[in-house]
Formats: structure tokens, C-alpha cells, sequence
């Protein structure tokens, strides 16, 4: 597994991202020993739940899936769970001042987690990206994922204002889907939904696009460093 890993370039920010997890769960247990209280427990399944895209594309990824109606369905059920990856962010809304726990403390505890579980997002999208392009060129992938990020902005709303999660695909499917077409039908009617999700598909597509731009800050001054190094 090691090797796969190191083989795909995914050795170095698996294991940041599983210490970064461990942070995360150790705040979460110093914040109960010293109030007493499961405050923020539920930002450990939250962050499970975060996890799960960056596991099925590292599958995919790694494994090397090569059938086409596997790739879809693994696309498919990524799409469903890729909306928890940034919704740990909205649990800002859980921060306000408690007489047990420092407020600066929750503040680190809560973004701890809503970083953790978007570099796990990120991440799987941007191995997405990479199946795709067999498949797709560049500006389509960019427009598939400029749509995912606004996409998943109005899964957040679902899962944030309406509660809804990913496995009521299954458990209520038609209450969901009512949700859903409601304000597709009437979006005048549903203006806070389609704010939401327009300003956080923005913010969002921001982030992603300024994360993948980081990439590139340093590679031509390093290329021309192999370049030069090979004249010696």
C-alpha cells in the first residue's frame, strides 16, 4: 500500500492528513476532559463522513480502476458524499461562548476539523480531475468542476437548513427529491437557498482554484533547476 501510495504522490499529504485527523481527535478529547461535556463530538463523524470522497477517489486512483460503468458509479456515490467535505465549515454556527470552554479554543477545535475535512474534499477532487481527463479535455473538466462546487454548495444547504444527509438518498428519497424540485420550481419563492448556494459555490470555487494555483507557484523555478543541473 505504502508504495502504491508513494507511486500516485499520495504518500506525503495521506500521512499529513492522517496526523491532522489525529489533532483534530485529540482536541476533541481535551475539550471533554476538561468541561465534561460532548459538545463537539459530533465533529468526529462529521469529519468520517469528510473522509469518504478522499477514500473512494484513492481507491480509484490507486487501484487504477479502468471500467468505465465502475468509474460512474464510484463518480456517482463521490458526488453524494463530496458535499460533506466542506459542510464541517458551516459548523461555525455551533461557536459561541461557554462558561466551561475557553471561546478561542472551540474557535481552534471547530476550523481544525472544517480545514481537515475540505483538504479531504479538495483533494478528491482533484482526483477526479485526473480520471477525467482520460476521458474529457481541460475546459470541459473545468466547467464539470466548477458545476460539482456549486453543486455541493446546495448539498451543504440541504444538509445544513433542511438536515438532510447523504444516506437519505436511500432512507427517504422522496421527501428529498420534493425538497429539491420545490425549489427548483419556485427559486423566487426559495431565495435563502439559492443564496447560499451561490455565494458558497463562489467562495468555494475560489478556494479550490487558489489551492490548485499553489501547485504551480514554484514548478517553473524548478524545472529550470533540473534543466541547468543537467549540464553539469
Amino acid at each position: 500500500m505504502i508504495k502504491k501510495l508513494k507511486e500516485n504522490q499520495r504518500f506525503e499529504i495521506t500521512i499529513l492528513l492522517i496526523f491532522m485527523t489525529i489533532f483534530c481527535f485529540s482536541l476533541s478529547i481535551f475539550r471533554y476532559y476538561i468541561s465534561e461535556t460532548k459538545v463537539f463530538f459530533f465533529l468526529n463523524w462529521n469529519l468520517f463522513l469528510a473522509g469518504i470522497p478522499f477514500l473512494i477517489s484513492s481507491f480509484l486512483l490507486i487501484f487504477n480502476i479502468k471500467s468505465k460503468l465502475s468509474l460512474i458509479i464510484a463518480i456517482v456515490v463521490w458526488i453524494l458524499f463530496f458535499p460533506n467535505s466542506p459542510y464541517i465549515l458551516t459548523d461555525l454556527f455551533h461557536l459561541k461562548i461557554r462558561s466551561s470552554v475557553p471561546i478561542w479554543y472551540d474557535l481552534v477545535v471547530i476550523l481544525s476539523y472544517a480545514w481537515t475535512g475540505l483538504f479531504f474534499g479538495f483533494i478528491s477532487l482533484l482526483d477526479i480531475e485526473k480520471l477525467l481527463s482520460a476521458y474529457f479535455r481541460r475546459s470541459t473538466i473545468n466547467i464539470i468542476t466548477v458545476s460539482f462546487l456549486f453543486l455541493t454548495s446546495f448539498g451543504v444547504y440541504l444538509g445544513r437548513f433542511l438536515r438532510w444527509n447523504s444516506w437519505d438518498i436511500l432512507n427517504n428519497p422522496f421527501g428529498l427529491f420534493n425538497d429539491i424540485a420545490v425549489r427548483i420550481i419556485y427559486p423566487m419563492e426559495y431565495t435563502k437557498t439559492w443564496g447560499v448556494t451561490i455565494l458558497m459555490g463562489i467562495m468555494l470555487n475560489f478556494m479550490y482554484f487558489m489551492m490548485k494555483s499553489m501547485k504551480n507557484i514554484h514548478k517553473p523555478e524548478i524545472d529550470h533547476e533540473i534543466r541547468n543541473s543537467t549540464h553539469f
